[in-house]
């Protein structure tokens, strides 16, 4: 009795041509995860990814929750692996699920017969396993409409599988099928969403951080990538750039009329964020920004940051309110480290009163006020980088 694993695929079902592109990169991505507990043969077949440990000594529940985070995998189910015959559906999988009868008062057979050759049909197969579970536990009931517990049975070319537990995926689709991205990774709330939601439409996620030095410590510094540590369990490897502003912070304060600040600097963020994607052959950015919640996030404050852009800025959390944005972050495990009393470089020089309006001609001229070219370039030079693992976790605050 051979326990494998099932992944079912939810966008992926709906490719053309190109279907088995994104059922490589998946094959391959779940290879790349699984890696680190055993060997593993990872083929797929009919909208199915099948997971089958090498070895005898695998925690199949570890690595469940392992492919939960794995973007593509819609379903997730334990399944036992039998001979294509009726009799060893009904002589195995009794004992398989055994567990799972005990603790329903109901239950329904759903049989699929991918298989046409097989002898027997669908309503044939639940009816006789149906017979045979009540036999063995005559307190259950048969309930079709909403059963404490649906059994699956699966014919397939060369073998039947059998399942009680039908897990939630990720969903969304593989990572690295819909190009890269530069996240502008904050300490707040929002950004790790961002980059968790784009990762989800298939983006290989980078990150960049701006740190400000002595007016922002080293703990928000390790804050941030921790919180790159957290999403690089959807993500996969995160490469983190760590650019220093302080200088340029203070330039803007020094030189441009204080209501502007925030604007310049969001500005000077995304050139130097850009410029790193250009190297880094980063398709877009990617902000945590949403619609009207401070401001520099109306909608006056966004154009005239994206008219400092030559490449799209995807801000999936536009039309998110906070609450929602807290909801994601707290099922993905950044929250408790996003609230974290270690402030980032967007808290320092904080104007007073900001402009919520602003005129783009405005902040242009106050940006020009002040050559601020020299100091790009050094801080684009001065960058470090670090390579995040995928579920690594070396920061500890």
């Amino acid at each position: 009795m051979k326990e494998i694993i099932l992944c079912k695929y939810g966008e992926i079902t709906l490719k053309g041509l190109n279907k088995s592109s994104f059922e490589s990169v998946l094959v391959k991505n779940v290879r790349r995860r699984l890696k680190r507990f055993g060997s593993f043969d990872c083929h797929h077949s009919q909208s199915t990814l099948y997971v089958t440990p090498l070895e005898d000594d695998i925690d199949m529940d570890e690595i469940v929750e392992e492919l939960k985070q794995v973007f593509g995998i819609v379903k997730i189910c334990k399944a036992i692996k039998l001979d294509k015959s009726l009799d060893a559906i009904l002589t195995q999988s009794i004992d398989y699920i055994s567990e799972e009868l005990e603790d329903a008062k109901t239950f329904k057979v759903e049989a699929k017969r991918a298989d046409k050759t097989f002898p027997y049909k669908s309503p044939e197969i639940c009816a006789e396993l149906g017979h045979s579970i009540l036999c063995a536990y005559p307190d259950l009931k048969v309930d079709i409409k909403n059963p404490d517990l649906t059994i699956s049975v699966e014919i397939r070319e060369k073998n039947a599988f059998v399942n009680a537990q039908k897990i939630d995926g990720a969903g969304g689709l593989p990572v690295s099928t819909s190009g890269r991205g530069m996240l502008l990774l904050s300490g707040g709330i929002d950004s790790p969403v961002a980059g968790y939601m784009m990762a989800k439409r298939g983006v290989t996620v980078q990150a960049i951080h701006f740190e400000a030095p002595p007016y922002t410590s080293e703990r928000a510094r390790l804050k941030v990538e921790k919180l790159a540590e957290e999403i690089s369990r959807y993500c996969g490897d995160i490469a983190f750039h760590c650019v220093p502003f302080t200088d340029i912070q203070v330039a803007i304060k020094d030189n441009c009329a204080e209501e502007y600040f925030t604007i310049i600097m969001r500005r000077i963020m995304v050139e130097i964020a850009q410029r790193i994607s250009e190297k880094e052959d980063c398709n877009c950015l990617i902000t945590g920004e949403s619609m009207g919640q401070v401001a520099s996030q109306t909608m006056n404050a966004l154009v005239c940051t994206d008219a400092a852009c030559r490449i799209p800025v995807m801000r999936p959390c536009i039309g998110l309110d906070k609450t929602e944005i807290i909801d994601i972050a707290r099922k993905i495990g950044t929250f408790d480290t996003s609230i974290l009393p270690y402030e980032d470089c967007c808290t320092v020089f904080t104007p007073k009163h900001p402009k919520i309006k602003p005129k783009l001609e405005d902040v242009e001229r106050e940006q020009a006020s002040f050559d601020f070219e020299p100091m790009i370039s050094q801080a684009i030079e001065q960058t470090s980088f670090r390579l995040i693992r995928c579920g690594e976790s070396t920061v500890n605050l």
